[in-house]
């Protein structure tokens, strides 16, 4: 159920995970954002590790905003999406920067969605917003139930819509999700969630 309740001009950024079947959405969502959208997105998909070229292509073809690829130790601006690379964990660290790893996968992926959530929910505390769309394992799980427990927002995409439902599934078995949305409505809270910091603005 979407619900404006849920909505605050307190987050400082939004992390969202993805797998099979999360590509047309995660799209949807970058397309749907306004160009004033003020919020870094970290973006953590599972993707084939050998196929380097391309991705950020088809991504920045319909978002809004620009797609990056981090180097490691990138300093964090606001209203760029950083796309975890290919084979590479993508943690966000304290301080406003990214650092990049090849350490063992986790949940067979590299990078894992966890490891992004995870070190987002360290960084941001209850400023964050997490979102977990559709793929075919569990990976984003324990990243979720992270988020919730240091006081930050958590949405899923509804499992009903999914391509596979196994990963939100997961996450709302693991711990006490905020919303469960569909894709339109995920863009919706976006675009709520812009109007109340351009409010905020006009009041300062």
């Amino acid at each position: 159920m979407f619900s404006y309740s849920k909505l605050s001009n307190k987050y400082k950024a939004i992390v969202i995970g993805g797998s099979a079947g999360s590509f047309q959405p995660i799209t949807q969502i970058l397309s749907g954002l306004p160009e004033s959208f003020p919020l870094p997105i970290f973006l953590c998909l599972h993707r084939l590790k050998h196929v380097r070229n391309g991705f950020v292509e088809a991504l920045s073809i319909k978002s809004v905003k620009p797609v990056l690829e981090p180097h490691d130790k990138e300093s964090i601006k606001r209203g760029n999406v950083y796309l975890a690379p290919a084979n590479y964990h993508m943690s966000v660290e304290l301080g406003n920067s990214i650092s990049l790893s090849t350490e063992e996968m986790v949940n067979n992926s590299r990078p894992s969605i966890d490891i992004t959530l995870e070190s987002a929910a360290f960084s941001y505390k209850d400023k964050l917003i997490g979102i977990l769309l559709s793929g075919a394992n569990k990976d984003g799980a324990l990243g979720m139930k992270r988020i919730k427990e240091r006081g930050g927002l958590t949405l899923v995409q509804d499992p009903e819509e999914c391509t596979i439902k196994t990963m939100p599934q997961a996450a709302l078995e693991s711990t006490e999700i905020d919303m469960s949305l569909s894709t339109k409505d995920i863009v919706k809270f976006l675009v709520e969630l812009d109007r109340l910091y351009k409010v905020k603005h006009e009041k300062i």
